[in-house]
């Protein structure tokens, strides 16, 4: 394991900035730092969502997928530094069709909601699609691993089919959308 943080404060971002992990100091508005932010807001979500009550094997997955989510963390925080791959991105494409496959084909848009944990799980979805579009602003100014926007471009497809699945294991409709 590496250092332990024996003191939280060090009062070296007092100034509004912060350090990469190269040492490299940026402002906290730096799209490198709001692209992590974003990713870690993210993977906060995901531990709201694994308090509830899941099944085991979604509940797993989504622990792999709070890993990875903290890999690419520190991808971003070292510019040319690329920790996912596309095993990554076919791995949640396999999990996504696994998933879709017991699904009924869906007619009309969804709202997000049913029950609590597939709320949860909608709620992911849209802070991930968030970290995706900070990636895409970063890509546009700076080089960032194609692999990691195809990776946050596929976890919020998986996020939004395991919405639906979780409503349908824990006996709650998808919240249809209805033209007024």
């Amino acid at each position: 394991m590496g250092h332990r943080l024996s003191k939280i404060y060090t009062r070296t971002g007092d100034q509004g900035e912060t350090g990469l992990g190269d040492g490299t100091r940026v402002s906290k508005d730096d799209l490198r730092v709001e692209a992590g932010g974003t990713v870690d807001e993210l993977n906060s979500v995901l531990g709201i969502l694994l308090s509830s009550s899941l099944p085991q094997d979604i509940a797993e997955l989504l622990t792999r997928i709070q890993h990875q989510l903290f890999d690419l963390g520190g991808e971003l925080s070292i510019p040319g530094h690329e920790i996912l791959t596309t095993d990554y991105v076919e791995a949640l494409e396999q999990h996504l069709d696994d998933m879709n496959a017991e699904l009924p084909m869906l007619k009309e848009f969804i709202l997000p909601g049913g029950g609590e944990a597939a709320s949860y799980c909608h709620l992911a979805r849209t802070v991930c699609r968030r970290a995706e579009r900070r990636l895409v602003s970063l890509a546009k100014q700076e080089s960032v691993n194609p692999a990691s926007i195809r990776y946050l471009n596929r976890l919020s497809d998986l996020l939004f089919v395991t919405a639906r699945t979780l409503n349908r294991i824990q006996h709650h409709q998808d919240v249809l959308w209805q033209r007024d």
